[in-house]
């Protein structure tokens, strides 16, 4: 289940992201300090992003953040997270599930027509479960000094791959 991030739940969401392992696979690998998180959350707070939290079991077990939204395209970037420890050996399958609702929630909730994304090339795990799911790789870029993939996936494709 996807649902809006509350404040009560913001340095929870910092703990999560700051995890060696989320930050070995975002493009900002050092840790992210309290004052740069309060920052990107008063974003979330005047609506530049949305932030929702995804629960497993009713559990909170990670983020899932739709940013970059553009109305007259329908459009928008998204990317995730999730509680590495908490979920143990349900990581795979808390990934998969996470990504199933977060493009039903794009495409169903938001009405977009288009979902973006960016990789590092490096993550082979999720840029191989962003093609499980319909995602086309449509460009590579650098970014502090990384290299990573676009992604793209439209509403259509994503009708098609599920019946819809």
């Amino acid at each position: 289940m996807l649902r809006e991030a509350t404040e009560e739940e913001r340095d929870l969401i910092r703990r999560w992201r700051n995890h060696p392992r989320v930050r070995e696979s975002s493009f900002v690998s050092r840790p992210i300090e309290a004052e740069e998180h309060l920052g990107w959350w008063q974003g979330v707070r005047e609506g530049r992003r949305r932030v929702l939290i995804f629960e497993r079991s009713e559990v909170p077990a990670g983020v899932v953040q739709f940013g970059d939204i553009d109305q007259a395209e329908a459009s928008a970037v998204w990317g995730f997270f999730l509680d590495i420890e908490g979920l143990g050996k349900e990581l795979l399958p808390a990934w998969m599930e996470l990504e199933g609702e977060a493009l039903r929630y794009a495409f169903e909730v938001l009405g977009l027509q288009i979902l973006r994304g960016e990789t590092l090339v490096a993550n082979a795990p999720v840029r191989a479960l962003n093609k499980r799911f319909g995602f086309t790789e449509v460009g590579t870029f650098t970014r502090a000094d990384k290299p990573a993939v676009s992604i793209e996936l439209d509403a259509a494709r994503w009708r098609m791959l599920n019946g819809l």
